[in-house]
This record gives C-alpha cells, structure tokens and sequence, in this order.
C-alpha cells in the first residue's frame, strides 16, 4: 500500500478568470466585455445590454475558421423606431458583409448565419461589428443611439 499524503494546498481562481473559454462571444452583461469593444458600443459598468451608435464592433479571437457562424442578439426600441422608420442592418465580420436585412418594426431580434471560412484566421484577431444605416440623433444633446445589443461575436 502507498503512504497516505495530504491533499495539495487548494486555492481560490481569480474573480474574473475564465480558462477554459477561448472570447468569441462578447455578452455585454459580462465583466470583460468593454475589453472587446472597438467602436461603438456604450461604455460603463456591465449590463444586460448596451446602446450603440452608428457600427458597433468588438474583437474576437475564434479557435478555427472552420464552420464558424456570426451571432448577435439586439433589440430596435420603439422610442427611435418612431423616429428613424425602417432600418437596415448590415452584418459583418472583418470588413466583409455577410448580409444587410431590413426591418420594418420595433422589437427583439435574433440573427444567425454562417460565416465563410476564409474571412476568418484562426488565433487572430476577428472584426465583428453590426451597422445600422440610420441612428436617432438626440435633439437635446445631440447623442447618436442606433440599437441595442445584448451579445455580438462567433459560434461554432
């Protein structure tokens, strides 16, 4: 039989770490979220969604290139709906446009599509962004809103 022996010492893990998640998704509640940010995107403390102005993009490093799908969770308030009518949102992923969709009324909306591989290197440094073709400009303070976003990046 083998001598008994103490277990080794235990030890908290940081409060923001997280090793086994590789950033490809940026949730804009998350504590490392405004790290992501590029353009665009509210600042402050995290929260369950942020405003954007004009081409919200944030960067994420995915693992492959392989079978890779752009996805973003954003909200068109009836406030500035009101205001800006119609929109279109063009979807894009290092400059290239995956797609430009129209939407005609206020809500939540979820969109998904797949991204080609050779947009994307693995381990580098990805653009994924949202523009909106027309933003409500404050007539008080002149603050550009486009949409709100919940989460914006890549999946696999």
């Amino acid at each position: 039989m083998p001598e008994p022996y103490a277990p080794p010492v235990q030890r908290q893990p940081f409060e923001d770490a997280r090793p086994h998640r590789m950033s490809r998704m940026v949730i804009m509640a998350d504590s490392d979220a405004a790290a992501h940010f590029v353009q665009d995107i509210a600042a402050g403390d995290p929260a369950p969604w942020k405003w954007t102005n004009q081409k919200p993009t944030v960067k994420v490093v995915p693992r492959t290139n392989l079978q890779l799908r752009y996805v973003i969770d954003f909200s068109l308030p009836e406030v500035t709906f009101k205001v800006t009518g119609p929109v279109t949102l063009s979807f894009l992923v290092n400059d290239h446009v995956l797609e430009s969709v129209r939407y005609k009324a206020p809500g939540e909306y979820h969109y998904e599509k797949a991204v080609p591989a050779e947009w994307v290197v693995p381990l580098k440094d990805t653009l994924v962004a949202a523009a909106i073709d027309k933003v409500w400009v404050s007539p008080t303070d002149g603050a550009r809103l486009g949409f709100i976003l919940t989460r914006i990046g890549l999946t696999q």
